[in-house]
């Protein structure tokens, strides 16, 4: 049962610094509880969730004005979202790419450093022979 639950993951600059801390932000059905949450999670991710807070987040009112005057009231759907913590050790590969890609441009820059050091090392040495000679 807890394997077909739909967890949709939010994908965000705040999901993903809260993922640092073995946080996670999941959108979930509105008739959900904690626990349900909890094995779900545990269920399809094979990990060991130590801490479920959900939100109940209300829908705006909206409003549509049509052209002959007559305006129609509205709201969007309501949304609840749960913030699913992870026992230590355990994560989730949901921003696994953000990171790999991280991870790539934190080794290019460091092999610009290096190239960078070994030029100014070439220049300072140049440096050096023309004020011996």
């Amino acid at each position: 049962m807890y394997k077909t639950l739909i967890l949709k993951p939010r994908l965000s600059e705040k999901s993903y610094g809260l993922s640092q801390n073995r946080t996670y932000v999941f959108d979930v059905p509105g008739n959900l509880n904690k626990h349900t949450v909890a094995n779900a999670v545990a269920a399809q991710f094979d990990v060991v969730v130590t801490n479920v807070n959900i939100t109940n987040i209300p829908g705006k009112a909206k409003s549509t004005i049509y052209k002959g005057g007559r305006r129609v009231a509205g709201r969007e759907s309501d949304t609840k979202k749960a913030y699913v913590t992870l026992a230590e050790g355990n994560s989730l590969p949901i921003f696994a790419a953000i990171e790999e890609e991280e991870a790539k441009q934190e080794a290019t820059q460091e092999k610009l450093d290096k190239v960078a050091a070994k030029a100014a090392e070439k220049e300072a040495k140049k440096a050096e022979k023309k004020e011996k000679k």
